[in-house]
């Protein structure tokens, strides 16, 4: 056999046959050489070392059980103890990212949830509901000794070729937990670069002018911009707010900027003005305009129908005379002198006062005129004579109704 070295009736070379590897009996250590040790050295007893274990284990485990069985129940209490370690609660505000071997595994939401315990699962708890705030071109407590490098963030070139000092804030909380815990290494680093990226390109696109009459705008293209970067990387970041804290030229210039920036103001007052008083008379105009147009057009439209009428009674009247002639003729007399007699004063002379006697003078009493007058406070005086009216031409009548 090839144990059989040296003699002996044994694979370990000798009589014997011993209970261990190193040639020595059972329950001690050989002396002599022949071990994997060397000549001479001692080597570990295997033996001895399990026996004292379980010497251990039954001064711990009670009396009545056996050695294999307390055992089984120290592995399975010590395995229970363990599953029971990988339950964890998630806070309202976070999520619980559970990782298995160093890689995303699940998402866990709010309340009690289990895990295999470690090392073959761990969970991260983000909170996603936490609004974090960002200052670029400033630092709290610091606006009035800025350093070097807020200026670097903060200065910036606009579309007019102008500088602006221009300091924000940004307001941004984690959207997808797990782009954020693996996508990116420095949250807060990357916001601000995006931010500053965002503003910058924002602002070199619009005037000056533009950034200071209308900030809100302004601030809603930052925000938009900056989101389509973040999204662009999946950095499972959301912004909430891009707010401008101070926007104004850099120290050197700002005086003169305000001048400007004040002219420019003026000019646009002016201009408001000279707005408003333009849409205060230009309708007014429009409206006389109007008015004077509508009133020619009725005036045309009444001389049109007057003369119409006209010509519609000069057609009768001459159908008329061409069918009576000598009574038409008459009747035109009459209407005539009615006209022209109605305004005057009018006297009557009385011609039958016999041969060689005066004529008498009887003025006729104008009826229509008394009804048309008030009534007098004092009684009517006599009736005037004609001496007393020098410049009324009396109209005389004779008894046969002719005028002299």
């Amino acid at each position: 056999m090839p144990w059989n070295q040296g003699g002996g009736g044994g694979p370990w070379g000798s009589g014997q046959k011993p209970n261990n590897p190193w040639g020595g009996r059972p329950g001690g250590n050989n002396g002599g050489g022949g071990g994997p040790f060397g000549g001479g050295g001692k080597g570990p007893d295997f033996e001895d070392i399990i026996r004292q274990g379980q010497q251990r284990l039954r001064e711990v485990l009670p009396g009545g059980m056996g050695a294999g069985r307390g055992l089984a129940l120290g592995f399975i209490a010590l395995v229970a103890m363990w599953l029971l370690t990988g339950f964890y609660r998630v806070e309202p505000a976070n999520v619980g990212v559970v990782l298995r071997f160093g890689e995303m595994e699940r998402i866990t939401y709010p309340g009690l949830n289990w895990h295999v315990p470690y090392p073959v699962e761990s969970v991260i708890q983000p909170n996603v509901l936490q609004v974090n705030q960002l200052n670029i071109g400033f630092r709290d407590g610091q606006e009035a000794r800025r350093d070097r490098t807020m200026l670097d963030e903060s200065l910036m070139l606009t579309g007019d070729a102008n500088i602006l000092d221009v300091r924000f804030t940004v307001q941004w909380r984690i959207q997808d937990a797990a782009k954020f815990l693996f996508n990116i290494a420095q949250p807060e680093a990357s916001v601000k670069a995006v931010a500053e990226a965002g503003m910058r390109e924002v602002v070199g696109q619009t005037t000056a002018t533009a950034i200071f009459t209308n900030r809100n705008a302004v601030e809603t293209r930052v925000r938009s911009t900056m989101q389509g970067i973040l999204d662009f990387y999946d950095a499972g970041i959301a912004i909430e707010q891009v707010q401008f804290r101070a926007v104004e030229p850099p120290a050197q210039v700002i005086d003169a900027f305000r001048d400007v920036q004040r002219a420019n103001q003026d000019r646009e007052r002016a201009r408001n003005e000279a707005e408003a008083y333009r849409n205060d008379i230009v309708p007014r105009a429009r409206g006389e305009a109007q008015r004077l147009i509508q009133e020619s057009e009725g005036y045309r439209q009444q001389v049109v129908a007057r003369a119409q009428g006209d010509i519609a009674g000069y057609e009768a009247l001459l159908a008329a005379y061409a069918a009576a002639p000598e009574v038409t003729r008459q009747r035109l007399y009459l209407e005539m002198m009615e006209q022209v007699l109605r305004g005057n004063q009018k006297v009557i002379l009385d011609q039958n006062n016999g041969p060689g006697q005066s004529q008498s003078v009887v003025p006729v009493l104008p009826l229509g005129d008394l009804l048309r007058r008030p009534a007098p406070a004092a009684p009517a005086s006599t009736a005037p004579s004609t001496s007393a009216m020098p410049n009324q031409t009396p109209s005389v009548a004779t008894p046969q109704g002719a005028a002299r």
